[in-house]
């Protein structure tokens, strides 16, 4: 088996630094959302529509500037989204009023998705065949660590300077981010071929990527209906001080950590087939916090469960979407990763979205098994999309 050489690890790297500062900037607002509701006047689910809004933009904008930037040098178009994701950062922390706030987290959003899905495809393509898993996950590891540093960082400059100080020190982020890519990641040849308008459309009507990208969005959204509001129900339902929350968020960032390398792991060979057991594991545990979160000594373990499993199969559904792309229409691979991260979006706005209904008209901990119902559904297309590959032979 070839193993991944020091120049494609120096390369994912930096494309993990940058996952580093656009990771914070779009998880740092759940652990501000009662902040940011209260200097704003507004209501907690109004707050999070921030969250929920955020990833509607990153939804609906990746594909299309995607499309729309295809012939571009990609190294040149990485640079370009991380100076729109700065500028977009630097007039979040100069909003005074809710819809400024909303449009410039609008401007980032789309930087994002775009990012992510030009970086995912150029991770796959400096690696072995058998390394594309890992190869993701370790561009993906900035995001985790965004968890783990950025988003417990991010809230303690929140709460200490205000919240605009954090989107402040999430733009000089991206400029180290934006400084680490320019000098460390080589040109990239272009692609030999465009993909076309015929191309998009051959992906958006082909049943099976519509049944991955699904997959995708319900699993990750089952995450967001409880993640949203984590801040709030560990606060109101647990009893845990709000000085407490940093180091809880903390905890949950290095779970997500150790979840993001097993799941890239668990995903080098045939994803979607890791995939069904991951998704499994995720339901029962978002089941469990009906019971571990209203006991504060439990709540501890229902952090580190909850991380484990939030973001392990994140590396899965991408190394899936490209490898299924790549043998359907090969031509559009890029768009292809910007779908799948759109469905990511999809997901967190929906799950978000589920979670607010929830927190309005039920209680806190019905966010715990409305997402399981949403990785259920995610599971049993994991395990059909399985059973469609060996059919078909894809793998």
């Amino acid at each position: 088996m070839k193993s991944m050489s020091t120049k494609a690890m120096i390369g994912l790297l930096s494309l993990g630094v940058s996952a580093f500062a656009i990771g914070t900037t779009e998880f740092v607002i759940v652990g501000l959302l009662q902040t940011v509701a209260d200097d704003l006047s507004i209501s907690v689910t109004k707050a999070g529509t921030l969250v929920s809004g955020y990833a509607a933009a990153i939804a609906i904008g990746t594909p299309i500037v995607t499309t729309l930037t295809s012939k571009l040098p990609k190294k040149g178009l990485l640079m370009i989204l991380m100076m729109i994701f700065i500028l977009g950062n630097g007039l979040s922390s100069l909003s005074h009023s809710y819809e400024l706030l909303l449009f410039s987290r609008i401007i980032t959003a789309v930087a994002h998705g775009v990012f992510f899905a030009i970086a995912a495809t150029v991770a796959t393509e400096i690696v072995p065949e058998n390394k594309k898993g890992s190869a993701i996950s370790i561009m993906f590891t900035g995001l985790t660590v965004a968890t783990i540093v950025g988003v417990p960082f991010g809230t303690f400059v929140g709460q200490v300077f205000g919240w605009r100080a954090t989107f402040l020190a999430v733009a000089v982020l991206g400029l180290i981010g934006l400084l680490v890519n320019l000098f460390a990641i080589e040109r990239i040849k272009r692609e030999r071929s465009a993909p076309t308008l015929k191309d998009v459309g051959q992906l958006i009507i082909n049943y099976r990527i519509l049944l991955a990208l699904l997959m995708t969005s319900l699993g990750f959204g089952g995450t967001f209906a409880l993640f949203t509001y984590l801040s709030p129900i560990l606060e109101n339902v647990s009893g845990i001080s709000s000085d407490m929350i940093v180091w809880m968020l903390l905890i949950y960032g290095i779970a997500v950590a150790v979840g993001n390398i097993i799941g890239g792991k668990l995903s080098n060979n045939h994803p979607v087939k890791a995939l069904r057991f991951v998704f499994f594991f995720q339901m029962i545990v978002l089941l469990l916090q009906m019971v571990l979160l209203p006991n504060k000594a439990l709540s501890y373990l229902s952090v580190v469960i909850l991380g484990l499993f939030a973001f392990m199969s994140s590396p899965g559904v991408q190394a899936y979407i490209v490898t299924l792309a790549e043998k359907l229409v090969p031509s559009a691979k890029d768009i292809a990763s910007a779908l799948n991260i759109s469905a990511f979006n999809v997901g967190i706005a929906g799950g978000s979205a589920l979670g607010a209904l929830a927190v309005d008209y039920m209680t806190y901990l019905d966010t715990a098994w409305i997402g399981a119902v949403m990785v259920l559904i995610a599971f049993l297309l994991a395990v059909l999309n399985y059973k469609l590959d060996k059919k078909q032979n894809l793998f």
